[in-house]
């Protein structure tokens, strides 16, 4: 039986309610496994009211530039997070995307899933004209300083996973249009220097709406994982068991040694 691929659009809601709804989706997912109806994955679309997010990394906290009560008199929340990571900042105008996905049944490890994600992206901000890759030893999607004809590469989507029982939480932050200035309170994702842009900044009247970027990353990042999914096919086939061997656990090399129960988080950088 193939496995369901599914997507929800929740709208703006509040960050603590997205994480309630994330919660919800991953037991429904994990319940799913050895059924007649397994689910690959069920993405999640947000826009957060505006949030700071800090995770329990040590010093991550002191990467919060803004005290609480400029916060408050500025209408930002303040959240601790569970995913990996350091310091973000969510806000109107940035596509916030949550897969709920079971890695073990695509046979993606922790790495790969990573790099699936940015290359979702990468491939849907090419379709809107914006030149855009990867930066040795920094997660996410950012825009390189020759393309933007001024300064370093600037980060223009965040990402931080957790993952439970091998099913995936939190996800990546893609910046649409939203209030660039409220990255000004934060050091984000712990990244002294590392400036901060979006496709409004970079393509001015020519920026998609959010409604298009929406339904371009939905499209690609659903068509990736159907992707994995075949190829995860195509390898069992391939193994004369048909039976993955190291069952529970995600692909050898990466996290390979976190049992099926056990958490693992991959870092906003």
């Amino acid at each position: 039986m193939n496995p369901a691929f599914a997507i929800s659009d929740l709208g703006r809601i509040a960050y603590a309610e997205a994480y309630a709804r994330q919660a919800e989706t991953l037991e429904m997912v994990v319940a799913a496994r050895g059924s007649s109806e397994p689910v690959g994955a069920h993405v999640l679309l947000v826009e957060h009211d505006p949030v700071i997010t800090v995770t329990r990394r040590p010093g991550a906290a002191e990467h919060l530039l803004a005290s609480r009560e400029l916060l408050a008199s500025m209408g930002v929340a303040l959240e601790e997070t569970d995913r990996g990571g350091d310091i973000t900042y969510h806000g109107p105008g940035q596509l916030v995307v949550y897969p709920i996905v079971d890695l073990n049944l695509l046979n993606l490890g922790l790495h790969d899933y990573m790099r699936l994600l940015e290359e979702s992206v990468i491939r849907t901000l090419a379709g809107f004209g914006v030149e855009a890759g990867r930066e040795a030893g920094a997660t996410g999607v950012w825009v390189p300083g020759s393309v933007r004809g001024r300064g370093d590469a600037a980060k223009v989507c965040a990402m931080g996973v957790r993952v439970r029982k091998w099913v995936s939480m939190h996800g990546l932050a893609l910046n649409v249009a939203p209030n660039l200035s409220h990255f000004d309170l934060i050091v984000p994702c712990g990244l002294a220097g590392r400036p901060v842009t979006s496709l409004a900044a970079e393509l001015g009247e020519r920026c998609p709406t959010f409604a298009g970027v929406k339904e371009a990353l939905s499209r690609g990042l659903l068509h990736e994982l159907r992707g994995a999914w075949e190829a995860a096919c195509q390898k069992r086939d391939g193994r004369v068991s048909g039976a993955l061997p190291g069952a529970g656990s995600v692909g050898a090399g990466d996290s390979g040694d976190l049992g099926a129960g056990q958490d693992a988080r991959s870092q906003c950088s």
